[in-house]
């Protein structure tokens, strides 16, 4: 998903009341009249955050063989296009041809009813384009394509090789991994890296720690048939974890929050969940700090954070023209360019492979072979972790707030009560 969103939902109560509209929307999942497209004639479609899209769509319309030109909106972040998105299909009209759709929110638009709202993207020719798990979280249970993959978020580590030789531990990028290689193992390293620099924290915010164990959890908050269920050993176990450390390895800020963006510049923490799209916020919120590596590894296994997608609502008068445009943005050569314009891990295999090949290096991080690590970590995750139902995205929204409310001062005990409570009303 993006560099500049928190990745949180809208309120909850909205956001669901919207989601749950869309089964009943006068006119949902009715197929629009087709109207072919000219050389004249415009495809809309809109993004939010970066998608890397301007120079492709700019190299588009600059070409006089392609069938039509193409108008973009970009919205700012997530959470509003979010809201204005789920409010037009509600309505059942007012969007663009295309529409992205970010990773956590698409189950919402995968359930009954609410994926009538889209155009079946079902291709044999791309099925084998993408990474398996950002393809089939982009399908319904019936095997209906609402969504083409754009990017993917695999997990590594960025870390602070320098804070680390202070500290005592090892800074070199393969003898790391030890320190990488499980959850135990890597608090236990926090815990002897704070003893020594009292002034900096294990990692940047509680709230990414969460993320990053929620990724690779099986059922964190519904069961395979949808069921709401947070009283679970997976989940109690990310609490417990994550609360517990709060008051000694976390410098318990808000993610994307200015006390965050701060630490990036004093010192403030060592370690941070690294997917692709995080190394930019890194640069860009720390420029002239020299020390960051990233390793390639990731505790206990793998974990996606991130990704988005591409769909064609049933609104749409030129579908086919729209899937021709959605095919040709998430094939290889674009997912390319999307990449190198705004860092955007490509979901597509050929595009990761080639990027691999290239073994590309990003001086920032002591020439730390990137494109290799995240491939790496990509072949790391395993599909279908976590399991996203249809409330996925609010309950996260829900569990983060109940991390935070601990990280101010709240007792772990009390605010996984009110968490749960919070969550009762969802369903």
């Amino acid at each position: 998903m993006r560099q500049f969103t928190t990745r949180r939902g809208v309120t909850v109560g909205a956001a669901l009341a919207l989601v749950t509209g869309l089964t009943a929307a006068c006119g949902g999942g009715s197929e629009a009249a087709q109207t072919p497209l000219g050389q004249d004639d415009v495809l809309t479609i809109t993004t939010f955050s970066d998608f890397g899209y301007d120079q492709l769509i700019e190299q588009w319309n600059a070409d006089p063989e392609r069938p039509f030109t193409v108008e973009m909106t970009k919205i700012a972040d997530w959470d509003p296009w979010k809201q204005a998105l789920t409010q037009k299909l509600q309505a059942g009209s007012g969007l663009t041809d295309i529409v992205a759709v970010e990773g956590d929110a698409m189950p919402q638009f995968l359930s009954e009813g609410a994926s009538d709202q889209f155009v079946d993207l079902a291709d044999p020719s791309v099925e084998d384009r993408w990474v398996e798990y950002a393809y089939q979280n982009g399908q319904t249970a019936d095997g209906k394509q609402v969504g083409y993959p754009t990017d993917a978020g695999p997990e590594a580590f960025c870390y602070r090789a320098d804070l680390f030789e202070e500290a005592g531990l090892p800074s070199d990028r393969e003898e790391v991994e030890a320190i990488f290689e499980t959850w135990d193992s890597y608090f236990a390293a926090g815990e002897e890296l704070t003893a020594a620099l009292p002034g900096t924290k294990w990692y940047d915010s509680s709230g990414s720690i969460a993320q990053a164990m929620l990724n690779q959890a099986e059922f964190p908050f519904q069961t395979e048939d949808g069921t709401v269920d947070v009283e679970n050993p997976e989940l109690e176990l990310v609490w417990d974890t994550v609360t517990s450390y709060s008051s000694t390895l976390s410098p318990r800020v808000v993610q994307w929050k200015e006390d965050w963006t701060a630490n990036f510049t004093n010192d403030g923490f060592a370690t941070m969940p690294c997917p692709g799209w995080m190394f930019s916020n890194i640069k860009s919120n720390a420029p002239e700090v020299e020390g960051w590596d990233i390793v390639n590894a990731f505790p206990g296994g793998g974990g996606n954070w991130g990704g988005s997608y591409l769909a064609v609502p049933a609104t749409s008068q030129h579908q086919e023209e729209a899937k021709q445009f959605a095919d040709w943005l998430t094939d290889a050569e674009q997912q390319l360019a999307a990449f190198e314009a705004a860092g955007n891990y490509p979901a597509n295999v050929e595009a990761q492979q080639s990027l691999a090949e290239a073994g590309a290096t990003d001086p920032y991080f002591n020439d730390a072979p990137t494109a290799v690590i995240l491939a790496d970590r990509a072949a790391a995750v395993e599909p279908g972790r976590p399991y996203k139902g249809d409330k996925y995205s609010d309950i996260l929204g829900l569990f983060q707030t109940a991390i935070q409310r601990v990280d101010e001062g709240a007792a772990p005990d009390e605010s996984w009560e009110t968490f749960t409570q919070a969550v009762e009303s969802l369903s």
